[in-house]
């Protein structure tokens, strides 16, 4: 970005200086960019927010500052070139709230407040997308701190640490420490198509051949799927039957008792029903 000569003049206007022109602030030297950024941080602190100087001479310290995040994200070079670019845009979210938190009065390199922000957001970045299954926050903490202490107890004690010496140790409730451990199931995930070593004459066998079973269920909501219409299209007395009897679940007496009638027509009426609902089910089964 050029810091072009107007506006040079509405910056002097504003401080009675003139900031130098930089043609290309991504090319910088780092220890360059360090100089100039103070420069650039004392403009910024009397320009209004919102104007087009304000933000001219914002974008400017971002893009001097850009080797900070090439510096950070090169920490994470082993994630692979893929990912790289992914933690470059990453990091620049944090180079970006570093430029609009940082003072002047703080009295430190900007460098060495920027870092720490940088870094930050990538690591916050892995937190939130390394998880196979998505877990709350909190127990994504959890399990690093159930990590640390189950790994110092297990050294202490010579031998793996009970959930109740766990939570005295990490100021945690039992349940807490449960669920960190339930948790920590969801970091990693194995695909179903993974070959497994057996003990058959195959050798090899896939991980879904081992997990998984049909549900029986899933018949009866096929069934309740062709069944729901054909009870909507019986008459109100047979479609109230079939309610006492079967969602209430009351006897044949009582049904009789509450429609006047005996239990033996009740049997009769139920009978007929229940074969007009088989009747209408067989095209669905066949």
């Amino acid at each position: 970005m050029t810091v072009t000569t107007t506006q040079q003049s509405a910056n002097a206007e504003v401080t009675g200086s003139v900031l130098p022109e930089i043609s290309q602030p991504r090319k910088l030297a780092p220890q360059d960019a360090r100089g100039l950024s103070r420069l650039f941080f004392d403009r910024l602190t009397v320009l209004e927010e919102g104007t087009p100087e304000h933000q001219d001479v914002r974008n400017t310290l971002i893009e001097m500052n850009m080797s900070l995040v090439r510096y950070a994200a090169g920490r994470f070079r082993s994630r692979g070139p893929e990912e790289m670019e992914d933690i470059v845009q990453v990091g620049m979210i944090g180079l970006i709230k570093a430029i609009d938190r940082f003072e002047l009065t703080r009295e430190v390199e900007f460098t060495t407040f920027a870092v720490p922000y940088i870094v930050g957001e990538i690591k916050r970045f892995f937190r939130d997308t390394s998880w196979a299954v998505h877990v709350p926050r909190r127990l994504q903490e959890a399990r690093v701190q159930l990590a640390g202490a189950t790994d110092e107890l297990t050294t202490r004690l010579g031998r793996t640490p009970t959930v109740k010496e766990l939570s005295t140790l990490m100021n945690l409730t039992e349940e807490e420490v449960i669920e960190a451990r339930l948790a920590s199931n969801g970091y990693n995930s194995s695909s179903l198509d993974a070959a497994i070593n057996n003990d058959s004459e195959d050798g090899e066998a896939a991980l879904s051949d081992f997990i998984g079973a049909e549900d029986p269920a899933m018949e009866l909501v096929e069934d309740f799927h062709t069944l729901a219409p054909l009870i909507t299209e019986l008459p109100a007395r047979d479609r109230q039957i079939i309610h006492m009897r079967f969602v209430e679940e009351l006897t044949q007496a009582q049904i009789g008792e509450r429609l006047g009638c005996s239990q033996m027509h009740v049997s009769r009426l139920l009978s007929r029903t229940l074969k007009r609902l088989r009747e209408g089910m067989q095209p669905a089964a066949c």
